[in-house]
């Protein structure tokens, strides 16, 4: 079992690898569709779909878990 330091650690460097993952193909992604957009917009479109992949995450965690309180 983890401890609750622990799941904060890999919680925390999964967000941030995340995060950094999203820039990166994004700035390699986009112009490949003719999408060019500011540094900082980069960086908001970024955290929108790191905040979007958190709110999945935790959501499809606490499915899984109630579903595996019934079984």
């Amino acid at each position: 079992m983890q401890s609750p330091k622990m799941s904060a650690i890999e919680t925390g460097t999964n967000i941030t690898v995340g995060y950094v993952l999203a820039l990166i193909t994004q700035v390699l992604v986009f112009p490949l569709f003719g999408l060019y957009v500011e540094w900082h917009q980069n960086i908001l479109i970024a955290a929108i779909f790191t905040g979007v992949a958190l709110a999945r995450g935790f959501v499809i965690r606490r499915l899984f878990d109630r579903l595996g309180n019934r079984w």
